[in-house]
């Protein structure tokens, strides 16, 4: 009789993260104060304390634990829909298969089976023409990852044993890593005949990378990173370790923590060193001593460090409470003259970093803008210098901009900014007006000293603006003219403080391997329409017939600057994506090779923080792509930690493998 193979339905249930990778509540002592951890040691601890919680006598969780738990629930929901739908769209579009709108995973498992040379009847039945139906026993396949590459859909095919061994996942072994990091496969209950999926990284023993790669590694020759460059891995450490008094806040738990990395085999860490803080009441009165403890610490752990000179304010939804203003005496000033924050077309001021328009502006007490920079960088180049021999300090990279990056401040959530929206030009403080004014009536043009008036809002959409639309005001001469001069405002000010950043640090480099680094925004939202609206507020004439990037590469070229990317993983769900008409692949395309035809160093960073093997490996393949025949590679990453609040989440296999895979020693996990 002739077994058949029936699919159930296989729509992805939620993925159980493990009570022991959750935040679980701490029970201090009453006649003691006990340390809160931080950063990754966070994450030890909520492990350690949710082994206690689920002992016996721990008590029924209260009304707060159950709406944690409901929340915890909503985001794990969330996330297992963003990867159906990326399954989709990825088969769509990189497989051509022709799956319906609605498309189930009965659709994508009919799909794929045809494609392996399956019969999928309409009842489901499945069975290969050759051999018979008869011949095929019925056999369990194991889950062996998390979402599926689109990349790899073409070249993967699942074979049954002819004698009773559990079927395995076979793939070409010409793919890269992108095609089979996060390839999922359904298990299946003999007994219950229900299939269910796990991932990883929310299964409750949270695989390790030994015991996933004896499942597919040793059968999958593109696992292997052996051989391939070694890419330094840096974290950052978590903003809120200097208090703003400039106090190193608690030092064993930095020392907690810097333990846990060394053990994770990490190169270096990141710190942020605030202007706000070191130069907080008074100007050129610079206060470095828990800086100089904090970095003490690290030396003592033999770890490199880069800093950041960080001219912008820190605080935000997810700033975990914390909030780090510019310098008190600079808001002063600002009472006075709010014309040295960036201010948008209605008037609004933003203090998150000044405005370029005062760079050659003695508006600071006597200072101008990039003197301010200057003599805040040599202060720090003059403070430590020790560390600096000692090389201790790798990188200094330099802030030019909101959030740390070389970009306006656009997408303020503070003035109404929400995602997908395309921002606002921020160019109407006096000073920018009046440049705007000399170049119009250089052109000859005085008309054309304005901004638009039909760009829209914040939240606005490309096409609900007459600016931004296809065929739009930006295309036209003075659209042409404002966007040009709009950028240049953007490129001179990155000229100028580079300037003086060389000056601050040549010596030093000439001494000393230092590397000077700049962040580049990852804006990929509107980069399939042709205006490319969100990049263009954002200060980068990018659309579809500029190249916004280059002019801006050559002026990081001719200071011998690197790169640093913000690598656009973007984690929104799909639909999000489809509407906003983002194309993070795309766009990290046309930067990092416009980046490396032009000679630069690149290094890269993670704008949101990932948890899984299949984000870990997107940024693995992207950091030294495989098929690239010039070798180019990263020269080195920045992980940037997830929140406190989801740190639960983590799982330290899957970052070792990361870590272990950019620096191009994985064998040993090949190994049975």
């Amino acid at each position: 009789m002739n077994q058949h193979h029936h699919l159930q339905d296989l729509e992805p249930q939620p993925d159980l993260i493990s009570d022991h990778f959750l935040p679980q509540p701490h029970t201090n002592h009453p006649q003691q104060q006990q340390r809160r951890p931080r950063g990754f040691a966070a994450t030890a601890a909520s492990m350690s304390s949710s082994v206690s919680a689920a002992s016996p006598g721990g008590g029924s969780k209260g009304k707060k634990e159950r709406e944690k738990e409901k929340e915890r629930t909503k985001l794990r929901e969330r996330h297992r829909r963003a990867i159906t739908s990326r399954m989709l769209a990825g088969l769509r579009q990189y497989g051509n298969f022709p799956l319906p709108a609605r498309a189930d995973m009965n659709d994508v498992l009919a799909a794929l089976a045809r494609e392996a040379g399956w019969t999928v009847e309409l009842d489901g039945s499945t069975y290969r023409s050759s051999p018979p139906p008869s011949q095929l026993g019925v056999f369990p396949v194991r889950s062996v990852g998390s979402p599926l590459s689109a990349g790899s859909l073409k070249n993967c095919s699942v074979k049954a044993s002819l004698d009773g061994q559990p079927s395995v996942l076979r793939i070409d072994e010409s793919l890269s890593p992108v095609s089979f990091d996060s390839v999922v496969v359904a298990e299946r209950d003999t007994k219950s005949e229900k299939y269910t999926s796990a991932s990883p990284m929310n299964s409750p023993a949270c695989l390790g990378a030994d015991q996933l790669m004896h499942e597919v590694g040793s059968r999958v020759h593109g696992a292997d990173f052996t051989g391939t460059p070694y890419v330094p891995v840096y974290t950052m450490l978590a903003t809120g370790v200097i208090t703003n008094f400039c106090q190193l806040l608690d030092p064993e738990g930095v020392r907690q923590e810097l333990r846990l990395l060394k053990s994770l085999h990490v190169d270096g860490v990141v710190v942020d060193c605030w202007w706000g803080i070191v130069e907080a009441w008074t100007p050129q009165k610079y206060e470095w001593s828990g800086y100089r403890e904090l970095f003490t610490i690290i030396r003592e752990f033999q770890l490199k460090l880069q800093v950041v000179m960080a001219f912008h304010e820190f605080g935000g939804n997810d700033s975990g409470g914390v909030l780090i203003s510019l310098p008190q005496w600079v808001l002063e000033i600002g009472k006075e003259n709010p014309d040295i924050f960036f201010t948008d077309r209605e008037g609004r001021r933003n203090t998150e970093c000044l405005s370029w328009g005062i760079d050659k502006e003695r508006v600071l007490k006597g200072r101008t803008g990039i003197e301010v920079y200057f003599d805040f960088m040599r202060s720090f180049r003059t403070e430590f210098d020790d560390f600096f021999m000692d090389g201790l300090i790798s990188a200094v990279e330099i802030g030019l901009g909101a959030s740390g990056e070389l970009k306006y401040p656009s997408f303020s959530e503070r003035m109404g900014w929400r995602y997908p929206g395309i921002g606002e030009f921020q160019c109407y403080d006096k000073y920018l007006q009046q440049n705007l004014r000399k170049a119009a009536k250089v052109r000859g043009h005085s008309i054309w000293a304005k901004g638009p008036d039909n760009a829209g809002q914040y939240i606005s959409r490309p096409h609900e603006t007459g600016f931004f639309c296809d065929r739009g005001d930006y295309d036209s001469y003075y659209g042409r003219f404002f966007l040009h001069w709009y950028a240049q405002s953007l490129i001179d000010h990155a000229d100028n403080v580079l300037s003086l950043a060389s000056l601050a640090f040549d010596d030093t480099r000439m001494v000393v391997k230092i590397i000077l680094v700049i962040q580049i925004p990852a804006i990929c939202w509107w980069y399939k329409t042709t205006s490319h609206a969100a990049e263009l507020t954002a200060g980068y004439c990018n659309s579809s017939n500029q190249d916004g990037y280059s002019p801006v590469f050559e002026v990081l070229k001719k200071h011998s600057v690197t790169m640093k990317f913000v690598w656009s993983g973007l984690q929104v769900p799909c639909q999000e994506v489809d509407e906003a008409l983002a194309d993070p692949e795309g766009l990290n395309w046309q930067v990092l090779n416009s980046a490396w035809d032009r000679g630069l160093t690149v290094a890269g960073q993670n704008v949101v923080p990932c948890y899984d093997r299949e984000g870990f490996m997107r940024i693995v393949e992207t950091s030294k792509p495989r098929n690239d025949p010039d070798h180019h590679c990263f020269l080195f990453f920045v992980y940037r930690q997830p929140s406190p609040f989801v740190q639960g989440t983590i799982c330290f296999p899957e970052l070792d493998y990361f870590i272990k895979s950019m620096h191009g020693d994985i064998a040993g996990e090949l190994e049975p």
